[in-house]
């Protein structure tokens, strides 16, 4: 269904199900760029921002509305024809559906959250829409690897001055505003590309710091056990391959795994495990977090000094924090996290003319159109080109635990 947004199509998708002012900007992901666009005065529902990420093939530029996702696919030149513009639009539309979890019905959660824990009901109308990634492995752990005693905008800046320095660049596009501006834009480099011997060096000198020691040593024991030769009907490396599949197996095996590369302590690893590799109940840990529970969830210590992060008093506020919100708990403390933030001190404030951040209501009645929107979401053409085959099965196998999810929302 093409949208009032030239060129955009129209996922159905309330508010309380997924807000990208919120989800792409709490410290998740790093690489989205966000354009505000020119407000119709007349139009109090016309998108506000337009959201911009690289994938290795293309760029996905985002819009929201109250009701709709709209999303619009650019890729390089030579551009696609109909037939295979549908196609790759149906592909996007696979991938946003997998990046942004949609099988789960955020709304039901934050019901049983918000009836099992005080503290979450009174910050959930607020901060609605809040859920988690489901991010590329190997990006998500280099990301983290440069989150080590950093901040969002610092992370950022890292992570999109690793894609420019060590990707080609796919394509330019104009800003949204209409002035003409291009921007350019760099898929993330694969392992191998920061597995060569200057990495650490050119990284340093770009302000990584000792960051990017870990990165270098990271990518290289990566590509060095995994290999980086790419097969003809494969689009990544070995490595990232591999990194998939910890999703398949234990929390403590891949927690294990992670804990191998150098840089990546507990909090890092679980990080990724969270956000990455399915594994929802994890709650990664840090100072900020001991906070909150010390505040609001009877933890003991102060609110005024740090304190030492044992592995012992780690594993504590793992257990308290699932204890209180189940087997979503990961999801859970992202909300919370998010409130937190100095940055989304405004966030969630009714403001004029502004019905993306007025409260939510009627969840249950959003939570059956949630039910509902599942079984509409349009899937991919059944005969797409042996040409572009492959990308689509690829992009439909990430898939894959959808339904164990779904199924676990269900118990």
């Amino acid at each position: 269904m093409t949208c009032s947004s030239t060129g955009f199509r129209a996922l159905p998708l309330p508010i309380i199900q997924l807000s990208l002012a919120a989800v792409l900007k709490c410290g998740q992901s790093f690489r989205w760029t966000a354009y505000p666009l020119k407000l119709d005065p007349e139009d109090a529902s016309s998108p506000t921002h337009e959201y911009r990420f690289c994938l290795r093939d293309r760029v996905v530029c985002l819009r929201q509305t109250a009701t709709n996702i709209l999303y619009r696919t650019v890729q390089p030149d030579p551009q696609p024809n109909a037939n295979q513009q549908e196609l790759r639009d149906a592909q996007t539309l696979l991938w946003l559906k997998d990046y942004f979890q949609l099988d789960v019905d955020l709304a039901l959660l934050y019901e049983e959250w918000g009836s099992r824990d005080k503290v979450f009901l009174s910050i959930q109308d607020r901060f609605s829409g809040i859920r988690m990634l489901r991010q590329d492995p190997w990006e998500n752990l280099i990301s983290f690897i440069c989150s080590s005693n950093n901040n969002i905008s610092r992370i950022t800046k890292m992570v999109q001055s690793l894609s420019k320095e060590y990707s080609p660049p796919l394509l330019s596009l104009p800003t949204p505003d209409g002035s003409g501006v291009k921007d350019t834009y760099h898929p993330f480099p694969p392992p191998s590309a920061l597995a060569h011997p200057d990495v650490s060096a050119r990284l340093r000198s770009l302000g990584f710091g000792y960051r990017a020691e870990f990165i270098h040593r990271t990518a290289k024991m990566l590509v060095e056990t995994h290999g980086d030769s790419i097969q003809p009907q494969d689009s990544d490396e070995p490595s990232e391959q591999w990194l998939r599949t910890l999703r398949d197996i234990s929390t403590e095996d891949a927690r294990a795994e992670l804990l191998k590369f150098v840089g990546v302590g507990r909090k890092v690893a679980d990080c990724v495990l969270l956000m990455s590799l399915d594994k929802t109940d994890v709650v990664p840990v840090d100072t900020h977090v001991h906070q909150i529970a010390i505040k609001h969830y009877g933890m003991k210590g102060s609110t005024k000094g740090k304190m030492n992060m044992t592995p012992k008093l780690y594993e504590e506020l793992c257990t308290k924090f699932v204890q209180v919100w189940g087997k979503y708990a990961g999801w859970a403390h992202s909300v919370l996290f998010t409130s937190d933030l100095k940055s989304f001190a405004l966030h969630g404030i009714p403001q004029p003319n502004s019905p993306l951040s007025s409260p939510v209501k009627n969840r249950k009645k959003r939570s059956r159109e949630m039910t509902d929107l599942v079984r509409i979401l349009p899937t991919p053409p059944s005969t797409p080109s042996v040409s572009e085959s492959a990308t689509a099965t690829e992009i439909a196998c990430n898939l894959s635990p959808a339904e164990r999810v779904k199924k676990r929302i269900r118990k």
